[in-house]
């Protein structure tokens, strides 16, 4: 395991930077670096699922200044915009909700309220897809699919690790706002980066599977807190950090 430390502790050092952000090498981070304003970082990452390419084309394409227009802008110029299963009334309602969502609160403190109690990450992005529901008043399948399900919980009202999702696109938005380097933003303070989990996609999850880092052959969430364990055996201050160097590692086959 020594030999796999030091393989990926090298490709740490080699991708953790602003240079692995072009074109060339698409991510929505790309994107997102460019922008302060956590709502529109948020909306990179929900919007990143599907080729990284057309990812960062239709990131592009947004006018994240909409989010502090009203409403009736909104509508007009997002009236063609769709990607993926998202149609143009999804697109616009995210819009809107998150444009409410800003006069009302930070998205850094409705989380840390939630994850304060005992450093929870999952109780913190549990407490942000609740209050979007609540501030949207609006459901269908693709806006259910941009924002995710709630939670699942058992009868102690736990989050439960077996039957859901690995929440991914989450978790790559509080890598993006916790962590701080030449990738990450380190926009969010009052978060300890110790507690962030793996943002899980299959390219990782492949991954981590050959290098034995991770055993199990269910993607969810069981996997997620799994493969982060085994992380902080390698470092357990910044497990995270190893993220984008597994997801490159897949992403370019070379294993």
């Amino acid at each position: 395991m020594q030999d796999i430390k030091k393989l990926l502790d090298s490709e740490v050092c080699n991708r953790n930077n602003n240079c692995e952000l072009s074109y060339d090498k698409p991510d929505p981070l790309l994107v997102a670096s460019r922008y302060k304003d956590e709502y529109a970082i948020l909306l990179c990452a929900l919007f990143g699922y599907g080729k990284a390419s057309l990812i960062v084309k239709f990131l592009d394409s947004l006018d994240f200044t909409l989010l502090t227009q009203n409403e009736k802008i909104i509508d007009k110029e997002l009236n063609n915009y769709y990607y993926r299963f998202q149609n143009s009334i999804d697109i616009k309602m995210i819009f809107k909700t998150f444009r409410r969502l800003k006069q009302i609160d930070s998205l850094n403190n409705i989380f840390f309220d939630a994850y304060k109690k005992e450093n929870n990450i999952l109780e913190g992005i549990d407490a942000l897809i609740e209050i979007i529901y609540k501030v949207a008043n609006y459901n269908s399948q693709g806006f259910t699919f941009l924002v995710s399900n709630r939670l699942k919980r058992d009868k102690t009202q736990t989050i439960k690790y077996i039957g859901n999702a690995p929440y991914k696109r989450w978790n790559m938005f509080l890598r993006w706002m916790v962590r701080s380097d030449n990738l990450d933003l380190g926009l969010w303070e009052k978060i300890d980066k110790k507690d962030l989990l793996i943002p899980l996609d299959t390219h990782t999850f492949k991954v981590s599977q050959k290098l034995k880092l991770l055993n199990r052959k269910t993607y969810d969430l069981m996997s997620v807190v799994q493969l982060t364990n085994k992380l902080k055996e390698f470092d357990k201050t910044d497990p995270v950090k190893y993220d984008f160097a597994l997801y490159r590692i897949g992403q370019e086959k070379l294993m």
